[in-house]
């Protein structure tokens, strides 16, 4: 057991039975009363995220998670395979837990795989990544009819928003978070 005062961003809490992630977390110290800790946890499981209020000093169970680098190996029916960096182990992760990361999932790319117990938790990406657009319209001079964007479809089969004047084959940023095109990428 541990106090409140110990949650951070990344830490995973065991509440209830159930793991949760801390997304957010502030200490709060009014004028009056005592000091608080206000959390935004997330349900590792279900993803469903609740805002949890601690009393400053309050027992909190930590749940032990092991946080290993991961490359993505390929994709087998529904399940993903990642190969451990440091002894080059296999594992193989369901799609509910990669998630919407499968988005932005290329070989070779690497990624960190939370652990308890030997089950995987959940997938850290890298904030962005650079990927190929496969196909989009071209641009015309002068269309701004739908606010300077068109679709794209990336080289993972994932759809966003770019400019205009982006063309296919294109090597663009991608925000691994919101799906947003950050730029153009020249080697």
């Amino acid at each position: 057991m541990a106090s409140s005062n110990d949650i951070k961003n990344g830490s995973v809490l065991k509440l209830e039975g159930q793991l949760w992630n801390t997304l957010e977390f502030q200490h709060v110290k009014p004028g009056k009363g005592g000091a608080f800790v206000r959390t935004k946890l997330k349900n590792i499981r279900t993803g469903k995220a609740v805002d949890k209020t601690f009393n400053a000093g309050a027992k909190v169970e930590f749940a032990t998670v092991d946080r290993s680098n991961y490359q993505y190996l390929y994709q087998d029916g529904d399940d993903f395979v990642f190969m451990d960096l440091r002894d080059f182990d296999q594992i193989t992760v369901p799609a509910t837990v990669v998630g919407d990361a499968a988005h932005f999932l290329l070989e070779s790319h690497e990624v960190t795989i939370a652990l308890h117990d030997g089950t995987p938790l959940y997938l850290d990406l890298p904030p962005s990544v650079v990927l190929e657009i496969t196909y989009t319209e071209p641009g015309l001079q002068g269309d701004r009819s739908n606010a300077g964007t068109k679709a794209a479809t990336l080289e993972t089969g994932h759809e966003i928003q770019v400019p205009l004047f982006v063309d296919q084959g294109t090597r663009v940023k991608v925000d691994t978070r919101t799906s947003e095109y950050l730029g153009r990428v020249t080697d």
